[in-house]
């Protein structure tokens, strides 16, 4: 007679697939019209000063909001970056103003572009954690994330 029931080992492997993709997501955050996706950082030696933090963060409302900074237990101040070509050389500078999220619009923290910077890291970040701490925005005001720890070279959040 045919058996057409899971084994126990397909149903361990299904339920594992499926908490790993809700894992994925797990870090992503919506407070008002505002969601924060996919927030990650690169691994750091011991003792650097600074780390980079990426993300997507997405205004689904009528308003413009600002990211203006943010707080972290790894580091003792958040600021706001830009990195872009200026005469042929990369150049990176703060953002006193912030970085505005213009209404219906997502805006990418990425390399190379605009990210949030870790000043004065308390500590090393090291591949495979989580750390938590806030953003900051004109509008929607304190907004809480878990930013996940890729490797050193990472160019991007992993694709799950």
């Amino acid at each position: 007679m045919p058996r057409n029931l899971p084994t126990l080992k397909e149903c361990l492997l299904t339920a594992g697939l499926t908490l790993t993709a809700f894992a994925a997501f797990a870090n992503d955050t919506t407070v008002g019209m505002l969601t924060v996706a996919k927030p990650w950082a690169r691994a750091t030696p011991t003792n650097a000063p600074v780390a980079g933090g990426f993300m997507t963060i997405t205004n689904k409302g009528a308003q413009p909001d600002r990211l203006t900074g943010g707080a972290f237990d790894i580091a003792g101040s958040v600021e706001i970056h830009e990195m872009a070509m200026t005469n042929g050389v990369m150049t990176m500078r703060a953002l006193q103003a912030g970085l505005e999220i213009k209404p219906g619009a997502s805006v990418e923290l990425k390399p190379g572009s605009f990210h949030i910077m870790f000043m004065g890291l308390k500590r090393q970040l090291k591949q495979g954690e989580t750390v938590k701490g806030t953003l900051t925005f004109e509008k929607a005001g304190t907004v809480p994330v878990e930013v996940s720890v890729e490797g050193m070279g990472a160019q991007q959040a992993p694709m799950h």
